[in-house]
């Protein structure tokens, strides 16, 4: 694929690098958030609050007012080539004082008020707008990048590559669709005549994009089964009774069934691959301790791989409660361990001496040599890179692998999405039943301080989430801005924990906040990945329509873990942006959260952080191009069992050097 890297100004140069933007082609990759349509309206019949388009000539200069709360008004008359006259209004936008010429035409935008016979202006462009070029394109862009500088951008780039994009997707199967190539495709997405373009263009790009997936998926699966290992006893969940007997509570059914179906894996010639799903504390951790406790019955060493040394931290002290009454020896394998332990442990662990390793990256180092590697669990799996998985599983004789997601995707969904992946799900919550009520709040509501210091004084522990760390010139709550607010009203009560901390530091807040004095932990949402602390009750989380809606289920997963009336308060600055929250109020099922989350995921938009366990696309939406994925699902199939197709050969070899690249993907 052309990737000419781009030549501008260094400021320029600056604001693209932020948006991930290296080259002409990853310019023309970043697809306009929503289109203008400049088509002009039927002036007849038009309705209360219509969004109009209207092209007339100024019959009056600008007349303008100031109004309180430093706000302008501008206002002026037009009269259409039909005769219709209307009254323009805008406001703070003194600029229109000289922009306005009386008897000069305009393409008007603006909103109807029907009483009044007004246009509350949107936009303004002198003259008329050619047919083939009403509908423009609108990104998002930071905020010193203004839209028709990316335009621009977007013309030269089109220039550039013209005659170097090629399609990936085969002539067989555009033909089959009926699918226009890639060049048209992202030039009718940046530059529309009409509808039908957007529509055209996003029929390609989704399907190239759902089969590029669905093929290097099956590849990596195909991979994965093609593998055999050394042949063991068979083993069966009666083997475990010992361990499942010792524990302080009962298994539920879930965990039985999704137990029963990892250890007949297990059992298998071939390798296992199989995911983990499960809502936040219906007990995957536990599921992962029985294959554990299994995989050792069998004579082999387990690894544990977890996204950040909190989480491999808490996994450790977890395992030690519960295999205290085995003969189990467990070590914790971090990047911050010492040299001199570090050295030591990759001597037991070559030795034999280790039976589960729990840790991070770490655990798959050039140092680190498994004696006889049975088993992988990797948490949180869509955290890490396909090498990443590979490199730890090829520390042992093939070993078989688990993967965790705390993300619950419906189950029709999910296998459309991992093809042939063996799936076991969690559905019931174990032991106690959780009561956490969510409620939509002001973010300078007085109530929030209130609720907090009820819960503190209850000798609760409380969670105050924000999106960013530092303070943004954005306006959105940074955890720095929120920390200093609290230890106003609490003191020494508050503490911080961020990304950009020390681990040494991120372990005393942690510690100080499960058994010493910090009742309030200020956080970035880095507390989402595993940690527990039962007595946490309350949490505020500001800005929550920066979060996606899974990740907000996510962090609300954090509190009323020991069946406590918990409360969780979604703070957000304009109550009129409520809706996309309003079903965290009335639902706790994490798999009709992760559908609606999914429904409202659209090409170029900008919808919070990261999601959480699902694929991260550009340009699908899993729940509304669910046909195209199938049929990029069935057709990647064929073009593995056709492999030999010289027409395939090249999309083929394109996966498999993408699959060799793919490399780590940032926790």
């Amino acid at each position: 694929m052309a990737k000419e890297k781009l030549t501008h100004s260094p400021r320029l140069n600056s604001l693209l690098y932020q948006m991930g933007i290296y080259s002409f082609y990853d310019v023309l990759n970043h697809l306009p958030r929503r289109y203008d349509d400049y088509s002009l309206t039927n002036e007849r019949g038009l309705e209360d609050k219509e969004r109009v388009t209207i092209y007339a000539k100024a019959i009056n200069n600008v007349s303008l007012a100031k109004s309180f709360k430093k706000i302008s008004i501008s206002s002026f008359d037009v009269l259409t080539d039909k005769g219709t006259y209307f009254k323009v209004i805008a406001y703070n936008r003194p600029y229109l004082i000289k922009m306005i010429k009386v008897e000069e035409y305009y393409t008007i935008i603006g909103v109807f008020d029907k009483k009044k016979n007004v246009i509350n202006l949107i936009n303004i462009v002198s003259g008329k707008i050619a047919k083939n070029k009403a509908i423009r394109p609108l990104y998002t862009l930071p905020r010193d990048f203004a839209n028709k500088d990316y335009i621009n951008l977007v013309n030269k780039s089109l220039n550039e590559l013209k005659g170097k994009i090629y399609s990936l997707v085969p002539y067989s199967l555009m033909n089959k669709y009926r699918l226009i190539n890639k060049e048209e495709a992202l030039k009718f997405a940046h530059q529309p005549r009409s509808y039908n373009d957007i529509h055209q263009s996003l029929r390609y790009l989704k399907y190239e994009e759902a089969l590029c997936f669905s093929l290097k998926n099956q590849l990596i699966n195909e991979s994965n089964k093609s593998l055999s290992k050394i042949k063991k006893e068979p083993i069966g969940l009666e083997s475990c009774t010992p361990f499942i007997s010792s524990l302080p509570y009962e298994l539920t059914e879930d965990q039985i069934v999704a137990s029963k179906e990892i250890i007949e894996d297990m059992n298998q010639s071939s390798l296992m691959y199989r995911l983990l799903q499960g809502d936040v504390g219906t007990g995957k951790t536990l599921v992962s301790f029985i294959a554990l406790y299994a995989n050792y019955v069998r004579g082999d060493q387990g690894a544990l791989m977890a996204p950040t040394e909190v989480l491999a931290r808490q996994h450790y002290e977890n395992a030690k409660k519960l295999f205290k009454d085995t003969k189990i020896k467990i070590a914790l394998l971090v990047g911050s361990t010492p040299i001199s332990e570090k050295k030591e442990i990759y001597r037991d662990i070559e030795e034999g001496y280790y039976d589960i390793i729990i840790g991070t990256h770490a655990l798959f180092t050039k140092s680190v040599v498994y004696s006889s590697l049975g088993l992988v669990i990797i948490d949180e799996q869509h955290r890490f890179g396909v090498n990443q998985r590979k490199a730890l599983m090829n520390k042992g004789d093939h070993a078989d692998l688990l993967m965790m997601s705390a993300t619950p995707i419906p189950r029709s969904l999910a296998l459309s999405i991992y093809g042939d992946l063996s799936i076991s799900t969690l559905y019931k919550f174990p032991n106690v039943k959780r009561d956490v009520v969510t409620r939509i709040i002001n973010s300078e509501d007085e109530k929030i301080m209130e609720i907090v210091g009820k819960y503190i004084d209850n000798g609760r522990k409380a969670y105050v989430v924000a999106p960013l760390i530092e303070f943004s010139e954005e306006g959105k709550y940074s955890a720095e801005k929120l920390y200093a607010r609290f230890v106003l009203k609490f003191g020494a009560k508050v503490g911080l924990l961020h990304g950009k901390m020390k681990q040494e530091e991120k372990e005393k807040v942690l510690n100080d906040f499960v058994f010493g004095d910090i009742d309030i932990l200020v956080s970035t949402q880095v507390i989402e990945v595993g940690i527990d602390v039962k007595n946490a009750s309350c949490m505020v989380i500001y800005d929550a329509n920066s979060f996606g809606l899974a990740s907000l289920h996510q962090l609300r997963g954090r509190i009323g873990r020991d069946g406590f009336k918990s409360v969780c308060l979604l703070a957000i600055s304009d109550m009129s942006e409520k809706d996309k929250l309003e079903i965290l109020v009335r639902s706790n099922d994490g798999f009709e959260i992760a559908e609606k989350d999914l429904s409202i995921r659209g090409p170029g938009e900008l919808v919070g952080l990261k999601q959480s366990g699902i694929p991260d696309f550009r340009y699908l939406n899993l729940i509304d191009d669910i046909k195209i994925f199938i049929a990029a699902r069935d057709d990647a199939k064929t073009i593995i069992k056709n492999r030999d197709n010289k027409e395939y050969s090249y999309l083929i070899n394109y996966i498999l050097k993408q699959i060799e690249e793919d490399d780590f993907i940032k926790a």
